[in-house]
């Protein structure tokens, strides 16, 4: 059993996902997000692909940079980096697993990504085809996504919860996309368990710093926003700004932990005091002494 599975089950983990921006500077001060999130202790970190998989070595870098500073450096854990079959050979995939067990990663995140059409179609189709490569050629950790208000290309509910569940049983657990609504969490993971699924799924959180970006995510991924909180943000800004997103995550955390959550994955937008903050609204994780 690799890095994530083994973390997962004695209490929630808590854990942060990081994005890799585009040139050196705003790629330096995501690294210090990432050093400065060490002293918090999370059991395991994540790194996107890309910005919308667009430059898929910026991925790479931004992992083997983690990997060297923040997790050899201040604290280890283990550092997943997303992985999506959208454009890839088998054998890109296969350079890129390689490559990232030479960094020390025991985990990935499958995803299948967004068809593009500036990408040539690749080798895989569904997350799952992405998946048994993985399992073939490395003993890495594999986890999933989810989505809570079901994956905007699903045809209906149902089919959605059928292959959530089959792509679980091939994974170790599932990390779901944002939310703002316990209730659409505790009905995924009911409807799973009808399904006879127990994989673990973790639930992810994001504190909303940036309100137009997070709204645009949310259009894509079909995520209901909250009408009073957004206009709450939007007429808001600065320290006004990051208190309420502060407590809107704050609060939705504690109620998803009050339903048994395993985890929680903190998306981070790269602003390290959004998590600061709701960190310590919950009294979870305080920083080291001297960190």
């Amino acid at each position: 059993m690799s890095g994530i599975p083994k973390r997962l089950g004695a209490k929630p983990t808590f854990s942060f996902e990081y994005f890799p921006p585009k040139g050196d500077a705003a790629r330096q001060r995501a690294l210090k997000t990432a050093i400065r999130l060490s002293a918090r202790r999370p059991d395991f970190v994540s790194v996107t692909y890309g910005a919308g998989g667009t430059d898929r070595s910026r991925t790479r870098e931004m992992v083997a940079d983690v990997c060297a500073s923040h997790v050899t450096g201040r604290h280890r854990c283990p550092v997943m980096p997303h992985l999506t079959c959208v454009g890839h050979t088998r054998s890109e995939i296969s350079e890129l697993l390689e490559g990232y067990a030479a960094f020390g990663v025991s985990d990935v995140l499958a995803l299948a990504g967004d068809p593009r059409p500036d990408l040539p179609p690749g080798d895989f189709r569904y997350a799952m085809d992405l998946i048994e490569q993985v399992r073939e050629e490395t003993d890495f950790g594999v986890g999933v996504a989810a989505f809570p208000e079901v994956h905007p290309r699903s045809p209906d509910r149902a089919t959605d919860r059928r292959r959530l569940a089959e792509k679980l049983e091939m994974a170790d657990f599932g990390i779901t996309q944002f939310f703002f609504d316990a209730d659409h969490y505790g009905r995924m993971v009911d409807e799973l368990a009808g399904l006879g699924c127990e994989v673990p799924v973790l639930a992810g959180v994001i504190p909303v710093t940036n309100p137009a970006s997070v709204k645009r995510f949310a259009d894509m991924n079909g995520t209901d926003t909250p009408s009073g909180l957004w206009q709450r943000l939007e007429d808001a800004d600065g320290s006004e700004r990051l208190r309420i997103a502060v407590d809107a995550a704050a609060g939705l955390v504690q109620e998803l932990l009050d339903l048994g959550t395993p985890g929680i994955h903190l998306y981070t937008l790269n602003v390290p005091e959004a998590i600061e903050g709701v960190l310590d609204a919950l009294g979870i994780g305080a920083p080291r002494a001297g960190a």
